[in-house]
Parts: C-alpha cells; structure tokens; sequence
C-alpha cells in the first residue's frame, strides 16, 4: 500500500489531517500547481545559471587581461632595472 494511505481503507494523509474528503481532481490539481511551481524554479534557476556562466567568462577574461598587462610591466620594470649597458647583465 502507498505511503500516503492508511491500512484501514483509502484516505490520505490530508484527509485525515483536515477531516475532509480530497476528491482525485482536488489532488490533480495540487500536483499541477506544485508541477507548474517547479518548473518556473527549475527555468528560473537555469536562467541564473546561463547569466552566471556569462559573468564568470568575464571575469576570467578580464583576469587574463590583467595577466598580460602584468607581465608587460614585469618585463619593463625588468629593463629598468637592468638597463641594456648594464654590465651585471652580461653572463
């Protein structure tokens, strides 16, 4: 027997919490509604998901910018540094 039934004939839980009788198209009904709100969370959480993704490549492209830049200024603060008449720079 299903969970949501008592041994003692077909009433569920509801039923019995409320003392009134749940028709099969009150409880359709409920299940579409809980249907309909799950579906909006889940397309509501994909769309988050897709505009996450979208940030997290800017983010990360805006890093690898900033990488570049910071490797450019190491190599000229490098050469000031060690300029090219430098005589420790010869090895």
């Amino acid at each position: 027997m299903h969970a949501g039934y008592t041994a003692r004939g077909l009433l569920c839980y509801d039923e019995i919490n409320f003392g009134s009788a749940v028709t099969i198209d009150e409880r359709l009904e409920k299940l579409t509604e809980r249907h309909e709100a799950l579906t909006q969370a889940v397309d509501l959480l994909a769309a988050m998901y897709q505009q996450n993704e979208r940030r997290l490549t800017q983010v990360l492209d805006a890093i690898n910018r900033l990488a570049n830049i910071a490797e450019a200024h190491d190599v000229r603060l490098d050469d000031h540094e060690h300029p090219p008449d430098d005589p420790s720079r010869a090895a």
